[in-house]
């Protein structure tokens, strides 16, 4: 919508970015009246979904499919303002995870090249960044803390099947109460990957996502607890 001359360099600013595509938007399991939109890692695998309400969903939709209202929606009348006063969108940033809520930020400049960084609600700049045809960003440390990949998720619930019963085999009687505590937070993480596989061949994202976190913060403290030296004893 708006033309390539504001200067080079402004969509690149910040180095560890990882670009997001909207993949699409899905009625809200988990939170009665909202709505998931879920973003796509340009070039990766990783799944990204982010809460949003009614409206946002809806504006967001129309976009998606090419539809023009017959009225100009709120996010059309502030890209038209843009329009009046001469501001270009660089970019939307998702820049931060913090309580389970997205912060965000727009860029813009003005016609003598000043850089100007808005706040905004993660829905707000993502349907705004579409009508701008301007790139999507996150971190890659946000990716890492509440994306997920399908195939991750249906292989590690395949592995924990299997192996399930060689832990049945290999428990001893006489192991530590720190064992027995490891073998039950490694019986739990069963259960939450089998749940991570399940949300995503039901298209549940939401709670894909925060089953996914759960998990990390499950391996983590189980990669921190003492490991049965009975199964390395024999052999």
């Amino acid at each position: 919508m708006f033309d390539d001359n504001f200067p080079k360099g402004f969509g690149n600013r910040r180095g560890n970015r990882v670009e997001l595509r909207v993949m699409g938007v899905s009625y809200s399991q988990i939170q009665s009246g909202a709505y998931a939109l879920i973003l796509a890692e340009v070039g990766g695998p990783m799944r990204l979904p982010v809460v949003v309400g009614g409206m946002e969903a809806q504006s967001i939709a129309i976009k998606l499919e090419g539809i023009t209202p017959p009225r100009p929606m709120t996010h059309d009348l502030f890209v038209s303002l843009m329009q009046a006063y001469n501001f270009q969108l660089v970019d939307a940033f998702i820049y931060k995870f913090e309580d389970g809520i997205f912060s965000s930020e727009l860029t813009f400049i003005d016609s003598a090249g000043k850089e100007v960084q808005l706040d905004a609600r993660t829905s707000d700049a993502i349907a705004i960044a579409m009508r701008c045809n301007v790139p999507i960003f996150t971190t890659r440390e946000i990716i890492n803390e509440t994306g997920f990949t399908m195939e991750s998720a249906m292989d590690a619930a395949d592995a924990d099947r299997a192996d399930d019963a060689d832990r049945a085999d290999g428990a001893d009687k006489n192991d530590s109460p720190d064992t027995h505590n490891r073998n039950a937070l490694i019986k739990k993480l069963k259960s939450l990957r089998d749940a991570l596989a399940k949300a995503i061949a039901d298209e549940a994202y939401e709670e894909a996502s925060r089953l996914t976190r759960e998990i990390k913060d499950m391996e983590a403290r189980i990669a921190s607890m003492p490991e049965d030296n009975n199964t390395d004893n024999n052999g």
